[in-house]
């Protein structure tokens, strides 16, 4: 039996979630079919669970603020001749609600449960709140 579980990481090098597309839109970014992969070091155990609809939870600055959905997991090697994992995923980026994470390194396994929600897509004219009043909000339940 397969009980979906997603991924949370520090989205290092990005500011908000405006840069982490800029980035993935760069060929740095993407594999060989055009689709954008984030390049581990450990290969996660629960595969299976992280492919039955899992997603990667990108932190920005101490707050989840978006995610992807995983599509597969690469084999790659390096220039150094060992093995690492591609994440491969979605191009579509989906904003979530801010929600405070605090500093870990690598990445983590997050239960669909304690995953923030998505966030409604924007209609043309909305505003968008600044990630740390955003986040601010969250952090005392009133988002």
């Amino acid at each position: 039996m397969t009980a979906k579980v997603n991924l949370i990481k520090l989205c290092v090098g990005a500011q908000d979630v405006d840069d982490l597309e800029h980035w993935q839109n760069s060929p740095r970014a993407k594999g060989p079919d055009g689709l954008p992969r984030h390049i581990t070091r450990m290969w996660p155990k629960r595969a299976e669970d992280l492919l039955a609809g899992g997603s990667l939870y990108w932190v920005f600055k101490g707050s989840v603020l978006a995610r992807q959905l995983i599509l597969r997991l690469d084999e790659v090697t390096g220039g150094d001749g060992i093995r690492r994992c591609a994440i491969v995923l979605d191009p579509t980026i989906i904003r979530t609600a801010a929600a405070p994470k605090r500093p870990f390194q690598g990445w983590r396994y997050l239960k669909p449960q304690d995953a923030p929600p998505d966030l409604p897509k924007a209609r043309k004219g909305d505003d968008t709140l600044p990630p740390e009043l955003d986040a601010a909000l969250a952090e005392l339940g009133l988002r």
